[in-house]
């Protein structure tokens, strides 16, 4: 990953990860879906869009550091 510091790359991958797991409990399914990073970048990508871009222009990275949750966040368990 070009021009990421360690922490933002830590920081994508609890991302990734959380995404990960997010999906794997909306699918009603005996069966964990593989991973797929396409799929969770997409969806990375739309988050960023939808929270981050269209809400407040920060990028993620500057948001998910923060102690305090932004107001979006409190939605999301």
């Amino acid at each position: 990953m070009q021009g990421f510091t360690e922490d933002q790359i830590k920081r994508q991958d609890f991302v990734d990860n959380q995404i990960y797991d997010l999906v794997n409990r909306l699918i009603p399914s005996a069966k964990e879906i593989e991973w797929d990073i396409e799929m969770i970048g997409d969806i990375r990508d739309t988050l960023q869009h939808w929270l981050v871009d269209k809400l407040n222009g920060q990028d993620i990275f500057t948001i998910l550091k923060r102690k305090e949750r932004p107001k979006w966040q409190l939605y999301i368990n």
